[in-house]
């Protein structure tokens, strides 16, 4: 295998970096990782927070749960979110970077 050859990435790859990206692609999505950034919540929470329904929390953290951006623990009655690890942050934080750049010229 040459050097051009091994940086091609496989079909698998792509197609999961494309589901990554829509995934993240949504504003509510972002706002609640940002809420979620270094801090645990509760469902009731993000909602207030956020002036949403809870059940429409819910079914965002469901898909940011499933793509492994967020996880659950329980403690006592309530189910507390939290950020899965620091590496869509740093997605994110580019995008911002490029956002804010275009925004001053």
């Amino acid at each position: 295998m040459n050097k051009q050859e091994a940086l091609l990435l496989d079909d698998k790859t792509i197609q999961q970096v494309s589901k990554l990206f829509k995934i993240i692609s949504d504003p509510t999505r972002i706002a609640i990782l940002y809420l979620l950034e270094n801090q645990e919540l509760n469902v009731g929470t993000i909602a207030k927070v956020m002036d949403m329904e809870q059940s429409a929390v819910s079914h965002q953290l469901k898909v940011l749960k499933t793509a492994r951006l967020v996880k659950s623990q329980r403690k006592g009655k309530s189910m507390l979110y939290s950020q899965m690890d620091n590496h869509v942050y740093s997605i994110l934080d580019q995008g911002i970077v490029h956002i804010k750049e275009e925004n001053e010229k």
